[in-house]
């Protein structure tokens, strides 16, 4: 079965929960007997990964234009035409932005399968014009896409109440790959970090992650001699993205920016505590990373991180700093030791066993 993936903005080693996603999907499809590439934007490629293949999954990079507002959607349209002419069985599009183009891809006799990661429009980077857009991209992908994969629960609900659409729709978790232990400490040394004693978070440095809230909360509360680290960083420098990097180091955060690979193994390896305090979720990936390290973890109370494997103990107010500082005071105050997670149906080779199986649906 052929495969061309069109909206993400690549792999490898480009941050972002979609991209992520994408990093570790294709590889295990290709594992299946899929022929699959993904359309890449060039202007995110990594010089250490200008490859025209991973693992499997075959690259093919197109212009972009580095606009956070005109960026996809160009692409996208783009990479369907690009699509066409490589006459695939499928065209994979992810998010609902992208999706704004699976009427097109139809119109060019190509079947489409069209992953929601999330209703973006609730973003608080967005402006009013951008939210509309998004929601058109939604309407777009509902109306018009052979099948759709909601990647929670809570979206398939969101679908099938507000949209009507409940035939052709497939919930497939996010997933996470096994983790690899470090081979040392020496980045956390770098660092001048302390293992198991220390907070972490991981998400780009947008308003909805509330990264502010968690500075805040951390420079208010007793946190029992914790630091704070904070991994990651904005796929595009803008004055929010600087205010957020001085209110951190004015509160002594240790911000490490983007990293992946061992320096990443290293800090789950240590963390004592991982916390995601975000506003607005599809399914994140940042905290199944962390639960399948066995780190205790904080969570804001939205759907999207309401987990079944998780306790009412791992959940705070959504927005509130009080109920953040309460938690934060409790859970440092008594450290867990690393807790076990049934984490089944996060694992890659499941969702690519089940993505198949939409694939097969749809053709």
């Amino acid at each position: 079965m052929k495969v061309v993936v069109i909206g993400t903005r690549g792999i490898p080693g480009i941050q972002g929960g979609v991209e992520t996603h994408c990093e570790n999907l294709y590889p295990e499809l290709v594992k299946l007997g899929c022929d699959v590439t993904v359309i890449r934007r060039r202007c995110y490629v990594n010089p250490d990964y200008d490859v025209d293949t991973y693992k499997g999954v075959k690259i093919i990079d197109t212009w972009a234009w580095r606009n956070k507002n005109l960026e996809a959607a160009l692409h996208t349209m783009m990479a369907v035409f690009k699509a066409r002419t490589m006459h695939p069985d499928i065209v994979h599009i992810h998010a609902i932005g992208p999706s704004l183009f699976a009427p097109l891809a139809r119109l060019l006799g190509m079947k489409v399968v069209s992953t929601h990661h999330g209703a973006d429009y609730k973003r608080a980077k967005w402006g009013w014009m951008a939210r509309m857009m998004l929601r058109l991209g939604q309407w777009c992908q509902v109306k018009t896409a052979n099948r759709i994969i909601a990647i929670s629960e809570s979206i398939a609900d969101d679908l099938a109440y507000h949209h009507g659409r409940s035939k052709g729709v497939d919930v497939i978790c996010n997933g996470v790959g096994a983790p690899t232990n470090p081979t040392g400490h020496q980045y956390l040394d770098s660092l001048g970090l302390e293992r198991g004693n220390y907070i972490l978070t991981l998400a780009r440095f947008v308003p909805e992650k509330r990264l502010d809230l968690l500075i805040d909360a951390y420079s208010r509360c007793d946190t029992h001699g914790m630091k704070l680290v904070i991994a990651g960083d904005s796929d595009h420098d803008n004055p929010y993205s600087r205010a957020l990097k001085e209110r951190a180091t004015a509160a002594g955060a240790t911000m490490t920016g983007f990293i992946k690979g061992e320096q990443l193994a290293e800090i789950m390896d240590g963390a004592a505590l991982f916390v995601l305090p975000s506003a607005h979720e599809g399914l994140p990936i940042s905290l199944l990373e962390a639960m399948t390290w066995g780190i205790d973890v904080l969570a804001s109370d939205i759907d999207a991180n309401r987990l079944p494997e998780l306790n009412d103990s791992d959940f705070f107010a959504c927005g509130d700093i009080d109920s953040l500082c309460a938690a934060l005071e409790r859970k440092t105050g008594a450290p867990a030791a690393r807790r076990t997670y049934d984490m089944n149906r996060y694992m890659w080779p499941t969702i690519a066993r089940a993505t198949l199986d939409t694939y097969n649906a749809t053709i």
